[in-house]
This record gives structure tokens, C-alpha cells and sequence, in this order.
């Protein structure tokens, strides 16, 4: 799925899940701009890459980022944003304030800082393409992670806020929840399960093209589940 002359913005681009995603979006012939707290351009060798080592978690660093993917490239077609983090094990009785504003620092307030961002320049255009990643316990609420839950269902409501503001300007805004991803730290946090039932880092990168694709356009406000063996 071709995505010639596009511009993607993606956060996160070198961990478990944003390498794949990163990698994929290279593959389509887009042009990235790789955000994360340590990135090199050696990590995704070629003139398409451009890495941006730094935090996102402000306003101020949100726009400057933006601000210098415009300024080489014109523009950002689309917004990919995988940051996130997650804390469990306590109930919500149990949950102390730091894990609390962890939680909403991670998952919905870097988000919020990158989303508004990037909007007015796509508003300006009159298109563009904003996704994220959620959690299943957005919409599934499991016990003994209710900040997580809380914050990623937060993440959710913005990316179908985003949706319903923008729908007569051509920008869409979809978020995908997936189920256990077969990366090198689940792996290592979990050495008792099962990785065959996991959902693989590609098959999250394959839908994420497809969605910044002109094949998506239609497609917005989506909750987009990909949960593998856990159903």
C-alpha cells in the first residue's frame, strides 16, 4: 500500500511496537519523522528518516517538533502516536497519586499536547490522519489497573472528540486496542505465556498504513480491536 509523498509524524518510533510501525511506513515510501527519548538516524538508515531524540510530555516541546518536521518537509499527513505506559497491580483503593498522574502524563497528556499540534496545520491544508493506540481495558475494564484503564479510556474519547470536530475538514482520528504484543519486554515480563497467541508488532504497522491511506479516508472515530488468541 503505497503512500507516496507522505509525511508521517510518529512517536514512540523505536520501541517494541513503533520500530515495526516505523519500518512499515518506510516500506510504503512515506517519509518519517521519528520522536523519541533516544533515536538516532542510523537506526532507520535513508534519506526518509529524519530522528527527533526528546521528550513530547509539554506543550512547548509538542509544537517544536511540529514546527520542525513543517519546516524541512511542508507539512505532516498524518500522526501516528504510540507513546504510552502502563502501571498495575494495585486496586484502585490502593493506586497512590504518582501512579495516577503517571498514567494521565503517558497516555493522555502527551496525546492531547501532540494532537493539538499537529491540527491546525492539517486544518489549514484540509487534511490529515491522527491515530493512537489504546488498551482492550478502555472498553474491557479489567481489575487492578484502573489508572491505566482510566487514562486509555481517556485517550479514546479525545480520538473520537478529534474525529467529531474535524469531520468536514478531512482529517480523520481512529485508535486501535490491542491485545498483548509480542515484544521483547512482554516477553521477558511474561515467561509463563503463551507469545503464539499474542498479537505481532507487523499486523498493528499494516493496519496503522492502511488507515493513513487514501483507501481510509472514510474511516473515522473507529475503536479498532486487534486482540489475537485473547479474545
Amino acid at each position: 500500500m503505497p503512500l507516496p509523498d507522505r509525511v508521517v509524524l510518529i512517536t514512540g518510533a523505536n520501541g517494541g511496537l513503533g520500530a515495526a510501525v516505523t519500518k512499515a511506513f518506510l516500506d510504503a515510501g512515506a517519509r518519517v519523522a521519528g520522536v523519541a527519548k533516544k533515536i538516532q538516524n542510523s537506526e532507520f538508515p535513508g534519506p526518509n528518516f529524519i530522528a527527533y531524540p526528546g521528550e513530547i510530555g509539554s506543550t512547548d516541546a509538542a509544537r517544536a517538533v511540529v514546527a520542525s518536521v513543517i519546516a524541512k518537509w511542508e507539512k505532516i499527513d498524518a500522526l501516528v502516536h504510540l507513546v504510552g505506559g502502563f502501571a498495575g497491580g494495585k486496586s484502585v483503593a490502593d493506586t497512590d497519586d504518582a501512579t495516577l498522574e503517571q498514567m494521565i502524563e503517558v497516555n493522555l497528556r502527551a496525546a492531547f499536547h501532540m494532537f493539538r499540534a499537529v491540527l491546525p496545520d492539517m486544518r489549514t491544508r484540509g487534511t490529515g490522519r491522527i491515530l493512537a493506540i489504546g488498551s482492550r481495558t478502555a472498553v474491557d475494564p479489567q481489575p487492578m489497573v484502573g489508572a491505566y484503564s482510566a487514562s486509555k479510556a481517556a485517550l479514546v474519547s479525545l480520538v473520537q472528540t478529534i474525529a467529531l470536530e474535524n469531520k468536514d475538514r478531512g482529517i480523520s482520528a481512529n485508535v486501535i486496542l490491542p491485545g498483548t504484543m509480542d515484544t521483547p519486554a512482554n516477553r521477558a515480563a511474561m515467561p509463563g505465556a503463551d507469545p503464539a497467541k499474542w498479537v505481532q508488532p507487523s499486523q498493528v504497522a499494516s493496519l496503522l498504513v492502511h488507515l493513513a491511506s487514501d483507501d481510509a479516508s472514510q474511516i473515522s472515530g473507529a475503536v479498532i480491536p486487534i486482540l489475537g488468541g485473547d479474545l
